[in-house]
């Protein structure tokens, strides 16, 4: 063979090879992702969540997908985590889907509603009646797509500084809260402060807040919401759920392989699942430290002031599924699931929990 034709074949032979190579170092290039959320650094119940979805994401994918989790104010406030992913200051975040119920009222569903769904049963609505086809839906003009990634579980009514013998006690007090339930406690006669999760001590300390719910005492403790405030109320009618949504970018997502969607999907709803159950065991554990070593005192909300909130609960609904279609279609879903999971919780869970009284 002559080095004309030696040279010829291994110049053949190196384009082969580098035409093989270079898909699967493009395959084996790093993703890097910056996700923005909406608490506290490593806040017990939410902000564990973020952490674990990034881990997860990155054992997954062999390491090849890593995110860099910024706790709220680190890139952008609290409150404004879906703006930062609609304009891609950041591929993802971690919420809560009620903070957006300013920019589109129906969010808040896939969160909580008042006297709505219980977690379980959320859960149920979501993944299995139809209720992420229309989250997806409402997200999209946001240029984001939702999953449900971490969950408080049953949340309390709020750390209040006295008690609240009856519904007058309501009149002018100042109650961080968020959502659908901060509507309702205005009707009630209070006045909702919209104050993110970081804040809420700080308004406690200045008097400027009166009283404040947050989630359930397994965030709460972590907090110190207890030692400004220790009259520790139930239920949580406001807020009997507590989902938190991990957003990605549409255009982010719409780059990934099917590989690697599954990995971002399967990390969130493994988050989901495991989110619940953690915060059930950190919930037992953080009312017993409360109470016993605290002097927290557990109180409950007069009966009176319940039945009323519940009207007005139902009014707010109303009026949210007359804001456009797809808040009707919302509303129409959830409240359909809502009255279907009610006849099998009374004969399931509420029988159940009332035949083990005591014990």
């Amino acid at each position: 063979m002559s080095e004309l034709s030696r040279r010829k074949l291994i110049g053949a032979s190196a384009a082969v090879t580098g035409a093989v190579a270079m898909p699967s170092v493009a395959r084996a290039q790093t993703l890097r992702w910056r996700m923005v959320t909406s608490w506290p650094k490593r806040l017990p119940g939410p902000g564990m969540s973020a952490e674990r979805i990034a881990e997860r994401i990155a054992t997954l994918s062999g390491g090849r997908m890593q995110i860099a989790v910024h706790a709220a104010g680190e890139i952008v406030p609290a409150l404004e985590t879906l703006d930062a992913v609609s304009s891609g200051v950041a591929e993802l975040a971690h919420t809560a889907s009620f903070f957006w119920q300013g920019k589109q009222p129906a969010s808040a569903f896939f969160t909580t509603v008042p006297f709505g769904l219980t977690p379980a049963e959320h859960t149920g609505w979501i993944d299995a009646g139809g209720g992420q086809a229309l989250w997806d839906e409402l997200y999209a003009p946001f240029g984001v797509k939702p999953f449900m990634a971490g969950n408080t579980g049953v949340c309390m009514g709020g750390w209040f500084r006295n008690e609240i013998a009856d519904l007058a006690a309501l009149k002018g007090m100042k109650i961080r809260s968020l959502g659908l339930g901060g509507e309702v406690y205005r009707r009630l006669g209070a006045v909702p402060l919209t104050t993110s999760p970081g804040e809420i001590i700080t308004g406690l300390q200045s008097g400027l807040v009166d009283g404040a719910e947050f989630v359930g005492p397994g965030s709460d403790i972590a907090l110190g919401l207890y030692r400004l405030a220790s009259n520790y109320y139930a239920p949580g009618f406001n807020k009997p759920n507590g989902t938190g949504e991990c957003i990605i970018a549409l255009r982010t997502w719409e780059t990934l392989d099917s590989l690697q969607k599954a990995i971002v999907t399967h990390a969130c709803a493994a988050e989901a699942a495991y989110a619940l159950n953690e915060m059930e065991r950190l919930n037992v554990e953080a009312l017993a430290a409360l109470t016993e070593r605290h002097g927290v005192k557990i109180r409950i909300f007069p009966a009176a002031m319940i039945e009323t909130a519940r009207g007005h609960a139902k009014d707010v609904m109303g009026e949210i599924a007359a804001k456009n279609e797809i808040a009707r279609r919302i509303v129409e879903s959830y409240s359909g699931f809502r009255a279907r999971a009610g006849r099998w919780a009374d004969v399931s869970v509420k029988a159940v929990l009332d035949a083990r009284g005591g014990l």
